[in-house]
Parts: C-alpha cells; structure tokens; sequence
C-alpha cells in the first residue's frame, strides 16, 4: 500500500466532508439518536469546508491511497475553552477511515502537526477526546497529551463528556 500525503485545498471540500460523516459516524453514529447524529453531521456544510480549506490560519493535511482520502489531520488557532500559557494552536480533527486503521497514516499526519505548529510558533498543542474513546486516548498519550479538564462536546442535543488534552511543544 502506497499512502501520499498533501495539503489539502479547497478542492477536497467534498472528499473531507464524506471522509468525516463516514468516520464519524462509523466511530460514534451508534452512541446518538438519529437526529441528533444528523443534525451535527449538517453544521459541516461544503461551503464550510470549502471556507475553512481557504482560511491561511488552519492547515488541513490528507493521506490518499490509490487516490481515495483515507484520512485528514485539522490544525488551526485554539477554539476550546483553555487559557494557554503562550502561543498555542488546537488539533481540532484527525480522522481516519477505519480501513485504514493501523496503516500508520495517523502516525504521519500527527507529526505533520507537531511540526506544523511548532512552525507556527505554537508552544501548547491542545484538543479533545471523548472520554470513551481508549484507542485515541492511548494514541494521544504516546504524543504526551495529558489531560487538562473535561469538555462537553455537543453531539445535536446530546452532551458528549469529552476531556481536553495538551502537549507541550
């Protein structure tokens, strides 16, 4: 298996979109009722997508097999409820379709974004993590996340318990 690795523009809007519905629901879908699942996976229109690709202050980078995504990292200014110590930035998505777990391809793009925020000049590197999400969890720690504090994370209606992490760059 050949996995490349790009930034991506604003000509991947759709392909992010379908990757992350796919993930996202893959990964989740069976914790939600259907309408609160549908109505989270509607806040992230095309537009949104195209908009956010367009942004210079976040970076997306994809890894494509055989030209298909097969999962994207979103690094971006800090948007969590956290008061950094100095410059920071957020990872605010990593997904990663689930045929292509284990493939290292969430491995590349993590160090994509150490890398990219430290050249951004961030010290902190924060995210959140639903709190029943071990393999992530366990994935974050070898990174040296460590926990700051508990996140709600809005699922439609639902009230997700999430827990925000940090890694000092």
């Amino acid at each position: 298996m050949i996995v490349s690795y790009r930034n991506a523009v604003p000509a991947d809007a759709a392909a992010l979109d379908a990757l992350f519905d796919e993930s996202f629901t893959e990964t989740f879908g069976h914790l939600y009722a259907p309408e609160d699942l549908a109505l989270f996976l509607s806040r992230f229109s095309l537009e949104d997508w195209a908009r956010e690709l367009a942004d210079p202050d976040i970076a997306f980078r994809v890894g494509e097999v055989g030209g298909v995504l097969a999962g994207y990292a979103k690094l971006g200014p800090v948007t969590l409820p956290v008061t950094p110590a100095g410059a920071a930035a957020e990872l605010s998505q990593l997904y990663l379709r689930k045929a292509w777990h284990g493939a290292g391809i969430a491995q590349t793009l993590m160090d994509w974004v150490l890398e990219t925020a430290r050249g951004r000049g961030a010290e902190e590197l924060y995210l959140s993590v639903f709190t029943e999400n071990h393999r992530a969890r366990r994935f974050y720690a070898r990174y040296g996340f460590e926990e700051v504090g508990p996140y709600i994370f809005m699922v439609g209606n639902h009230a997700d318990q999430d827990i925000i992490l940090r890694a000092r760059l």
